[in-house]
């Protein structure tokens, strides 16, 4: 803000500047005001200006004097304080902390000097109206407090700060009573009016929203949505109906006045709108669910029509964004690809479910007509995804090199990742671990130096040494053991299985020459270790890990 006749700027104008240490006043002009020891205090509750002697005293001095609590989280506890004893007297097991109220005690501390907590009532016909609009009325147009009972269901009352403490608070109660009702009379006219079409009476709408000028109407989104929707539901063995409906209507409460007048709500006012025009209840709630997580911790969607609705929605975003350039940069992501890759990588994995990720994208880049996005993004998107994971991994409690060990291999079904690193974990404690890694290290490193690729079979008429042959011997009887265990995805004890093999493995190296003259027998030790390379890598690189 700008004041007087001067070009200064600042948050609110500025009257008077205190520049203190200790007790000497330190002279200077900030922000077009000399410094003094003299500040103001409440506009109403303080009767003059008070002067501070020292630093230190000011926190106590504008507390007393000036009714002023500087300290913000003085202030927030006080407001916190405050909110809690006002609900304990609506009622044993009354909540006040729904919705975003954390964030709302925050910034109306941000707001107030001297906070004082009262509660107002409202008509009880309000009560009709979708809860989360009655919340997000209350708390984002008024920065008051919604009251609930211990069944969650919201009372007749909220609870307000005000700036001041009054001797009788009648007036300022009803007062923001009347302020209230109007803004309740409204979210009522809006729902009342949204019933009045049904969803799917929207959808053809939308073909007049843009959702991007090189992707299309939010129409022809929807029409990705339904066919990527039902062939995800049908990887999964559910309902592909429900998914593809679902998908159709998920985007048609774009369209209602109350969305219009709070977009935090969409999804949410589409499944009350959905169960209104007589939908199933598990398409109404994938209506809700596909912008499922909504956060890094947030809520997954339930239940597998869910899940694909949710799934097809940020695959679809994926690809068409990423696919016409706009990958995200540096810190930007305006489109919030990092958000919805998150997404997938935690449906993905939380909720196991058994589908190839990377096919996936090709799928989803099989919606766009051709030309729209680039050829190459679901290779790209695949990429980008490992690299959300690698953070999420980390978060669970697995180690760098661990994590490096299973994603090097590019797995494509991440609903088996988390059971990869665990073996690996179990594996790592075992004492032939780090003795088994080492020779995996210097496997690589003899193939690298070889050049080429080794037969995909050994011959045994060329094994010429004891330990050779006992070690092919081996890796031959533990392929047999493991390779049903890692199509049953059992990676734990097939490592278990594997790392018997150490005692033949220390034998070979001890005794054997892998580069000898002979070329025959050389590449025939170079495949029997390729062999036992790869038996490993069923599970994971166990050569990137570290001692």
């Amino acid at each position: 803000m700008r004041w007087g006749a001067g070009e200064t700027q600042f948050v609110r104008p500025v009257h008077g500047v205190i520049l203190l240490h200790g007790k000497k006043v330190v002279p200077g002009t900030v922000l077009g005001c000399k410094s003094g020891n003299k500040t103001l205090g409440h506009r109403f509750l303080s009767k003059s200006a008070i002067t501070i002697p020292s630093a230190k005293d000011y926190e106590r001095l504008l507390k007393k004097k000036g009714k002023v609590i500087s300290h913000f989280e003085a202030r927030r506890d006080a407001i916190a304080k405050g909110l809690d004893a006002a609900a304990k007297k609506a009622g044993k097991s009354v909540r006040w902390d729904l919705g975003k109220a954390a964030e709302l005690v925050d910034e109306v501390a941000c707001l107030v000097e001297h906070p004082v907590v009262h509660m107002g009532t409202f008509d009880q016909v309000f009560l009709d109206v979708p809860k989360e609009c009655l919340v997000v009325s209350m708390q984002q147009h008024q920065k008051y407090f919604p009251l609930a009972g211990a069944d969650g269901k919201l009372l007749n009352k909220f609870l307000f700060v005000a700036n001041m403490k009054a001797a009788n608070p009648k007036h300022i109660i009803h007062g923001n009573e009347r302020v209230l009702r109007a803004r309740l009379s409204d979210a009522r006219f809006f729902y009342d009016q949204d019933r009045k079409h049904k969803l799917e009476e929207r959808v053809p709408r939308l073909a007049h929203v843009v959702y991007h000028n090189k992707l299309g109407s939010q129409l022809e989104r929807v029409q990705r949505l339904t066919k990527l929707a039902g062939e995800i539901a049908h990887l999964l063995k559910t309902d592909a109906a429900g998914a593809e409906r679902a998908a159709y209507l998920c985007k048609a409460d774009l369209l209602t006045e109350m969305v219009g007048e709070f977009p935090e709500l969409q999804g949410i006012m589409g499944h009350y709108y959905a169960l209104h025009d007589g939908e199933s209840a598990f398409v109404a709630g994938a209506i809700e669910q596909h912008y499922f997580p909504k956060g890094a911790g947030g809520e997954l969607p339930a239940g597998p029509i869910a899940l694909s609705v949710a799934l097809a929605d940020k695959l679809d975003t994926l690809t068409g964004i990423f696919g016409i350039g706009l990958a995200p940069t540096g810190e930007k992501d305006p489109f919030g690809l990092r958000r919805a890759a998150l997404g997938v990588v935690r449906i993905l994995i939380e909720k196991q479910l058994p589908l190839d990720v990377r096919a996936l994208f090709e799928r989803a880049r099989g919606q766009f007509p051709g030309g729209v996005v680039a050829e190459s993004v679901a290779q790209d998107l695949y990429g980008f995804l490992l690299e959300r994971l690698k953070p999420y991994l980390r978060e669970q409690g697995f180690r760098p090199d661990e994590i490096d060990a299973v994603l090097s291999l590019n797995p494509t079904r991440l609903d088996q990742t988390l059971k990869r690193l665990e073996a690996l974990q179990a594996f790592r404690r075992l004492p032939e671990a780090e003795a088994l890694a080492a020779a995996n290290k210097r496997i690589r490193n003899i193939l690298r130096q070889a050049g080429g690729k080794p037969a995909a079979e050994v011959n045994p008429a060329l094994l010429r040494e004891d330990a050779e042959k006992h070690l092919a011997e081996q890796v031959a009887a533990r392929r047999t053991e493991v390779e049903p265990l890692f199509h049953h995805a059992d990676y734990g004890a097939a490592l278990k299985r594997l790392a018997s093999l150490r005692p033949a493995v220390d034998a070979f190296f001890d005794k054997v020459m892998v580069m000898t003259d002979d070329p025959a027998v050389r590449n025939n030790r170079l495949a029997l270790l390729n062999n036992l390379s790869e038996l490993f890598l069923g599970a994971a690189d166990i050569s990137r890990l570290q001692s």
